[in-house]
């Protein structure tokens, strides 16, 4: 036999083997699948039944990536993913062709100015530049590897002009100024991993004028490492300020005020996401989260639903000024709004004693989380559209309005969102997801598990090495800038000369109908249901 023949019985040999190989493991599994007792179908249909729920389990990504149209996917759509990431990436901000948006919806529309404001008139801090790094598109071939140029950038921060500059707890020892209006929502260490969370601190503390929010889990060294403004989350779990009864370490509590990086304090009621305590599972607990949490180690911990140390507006407020008094810092709360009542005790208790929070934020029932129950993030706390409007009513009715800062945060992803929570009667808003997509989430929706494919949501080392702090940290810069300077941008638009100055008069909402009114006549009809 010469070569080619023995090529061929070695092929010929290969191919019944592995068809052997293949009927045994048919066999095998067909006699395995027909005999256990958990999964009905494998019990009638072996083969197609594993073919079942191979397709069941590659469903999510096929529906995201090939089904699901642009405007489909929750919590994000494909169309509002993109917009994100090409922000944090490439600091594009132009679209072509046209708008997606379904006109024929009812919806928010930003009232435009018959003259627009020009770009000498628009009042910003015009001096302070930020330097940081984009890609630059060559070539986005079809079948091989798009062509990137990664080079340096250098651009205005577009801060807050100094005269608009926001301060929260302006009456406190040592009061919070803010000079851009958009910061990190609480996201804790121990949810997001270490590379995530220092990722995060570097790009705001380049992008300047910004804070992040520690979330409930404390303050972890990663939170630092950029050295950006900070506001330490404080739930009912006290976790970073306990002692080892479970209740407050006041000692400790002063200790971390005096890092210099902490402007603010807040205490969680609730997230809209999940109006209890938080939760995060015990592969996520490691030793060193344990150690800044002061818990045990791969354990799950989970928040009691409440505070301890408080069960009403008054003790709440005297918890309150406790914490201020010991830190001389600004204290906020943050909370999810149940129905038009529901601040009106406190807003009443601020009006007869003085006493109460230097901000609230104000989560929409639309906000995410890294682990809660469906029946909490579906059904309980508004959206922060109806939320918002009854927190600044109230307040207004009793006129404490003016002694509280407003933080809105509910998907506040986009310059135009952001704009109609503003006019709405925010001071400043929070963004979570956002800055998660911008750090690299492709929303797996694995959160809860510790496995996160691209190392955001995760403890795991391995996993975390797809996240390279260095790359990521400017995509979160570039977002950042891409959405002040909108934000700028639809101020202009509306007439205004910064987006400080959003008023109720300058939205307007369409119904299904077509039938416009505006956000006054609203906020009205709101205002006569409170009283």
């Amino acid at each position: 036999m010469n070569i080619a023949d023995w090529l061929i019985v070695i092929a010929f040999t290969i191919a019944v083997l592995a068809i052997l190989a293949i009927v045994i493991f048919l066999v095998y599994i067909i006699a395995f699948d027909r005999n256990q007792k958990r999964h009905a179908i494998l019990r009638n249909y072996p083969a197609l039944g594993r073919m079942r729920y191979f397709f069941e389990k590659i469903g999510p990504e096929f529906r995201q990536y090939w089904f699901d149209g642009d405007l489909e996917g929750k919590p994000f759509s494909r169309v509002d993913y993109e917009h994100i990431v090409k922000g944090a990436k490439y600091m594009r901000e132009v679209v072509a062709f046209g708008s997606k948006r379904n006109f024929e919806e009812e919806g928010f529309y930003v009232r435009n100015d018959m003259f627009p404001k020009l770009t000498e008139e628009i009042k910003m801090d015009k001096e302070t530049k930020v330097d940081t790094k984009r890609y630059i598109l060559l070539k986005d071939p079809l079948f091989s590897q798009r062509e990137e140029k990664w080079e340096d950038e250098e651009t205005s921060a577009y801060l807050l002009h100094d005269d608009d500059a926001v301060v929260i707890g302006p009456n406190t020892k040592y009061p919070f100024k803010v000079r851009g209006l958009i910061g990190m929502s609480a996201m804790s260490y121990g949810s997001l991993g270490n590379h995530a969370i220092t990722a995060l601190s570097e790009g705001l503390s380049l992008a300047k004028g910004t804070w992040m929010n520690t979330g409930e889990g404390g303050l972890s060294p990663y939170h630092l490492k950029g050295g950006v403004d900070i506001i330490m989350q404080i739930g009912p779990g006290l976790f970073g300020v306990r002692n080892k009864n479970g209740d407050v370490d006041w000692d400790e509590l002063k200790r971390k005020s005096e890092i210099p990086e902490i402007k603010a304090f807040e205490i969680k009621l609730a997230q809209g996401a999940k109006t209890r305590g938080g939760h995060i599972d015990a592969e996520k607990v490691t030793p060193e989260v344990a150690e800044i949490r002061k818990v045990e180690p791969y354990k799950s911990v989970d928040s009691p639903n409440r505070f301890h140390q408080f069960s009403d507006v008054p003790t709440m407020c005297e918890f309150i000024e406790k914490i201020r008094s010991t830190t001389g810092k600004p204290v906020g709360m943050k909370i999810a709004v149940g129905g038009n009542n529901s601040v009106e005790e406190l807003a009443k208790y601020m009006k007869e004693t003085g006493k109460g929070p230097d901000f609230i934020t104000v989560d929409g029932g639309e906000g995410g989380t890294g682990a809660s129950y469906q029946e909490l993030i579906d059904s309980v706390g508004l959206p922060i559209r109806s939320a918002l409007p009854i927190v600044v009513t109230t307040l207004e009715k009793y006129g404490v309005r003016d002694r509280v800062k407003i933080i809105a945060s509910g998907k506040m992803f986009t310059p135009d969102r952001i704009a109609i929570a503003l006019a709405m009667g925010a001071d400043l808003v929070n963004i979570a997801r956002g800055f998660m997509i911008s750090i690299g989430c492709i929303q797996a929706m694995r959160c809860n598990s510790n496995a996160c494919p691209v190392g955001v949501a995760t403890t795991d080392p391995d996993l975390q090495k797809a996240l390279v702090i260095d790359e990521k940290k400017y995509r979160v810069v570039n977002y950042l800038l891409t959405l002040r300077k909108g934000l700028f941008r639809i101020s202009a638009a509306a007439g205004i000369e910064s987006p400080v100055y959003f008023q109720p008069k300058h939205i307007m909402f369409k119904d299904d109908k077509g039938v416009v009114i505006s956000l006054e006549n609203i906020l009205q009809d709101i205002q006569k249901q409170i009283s």
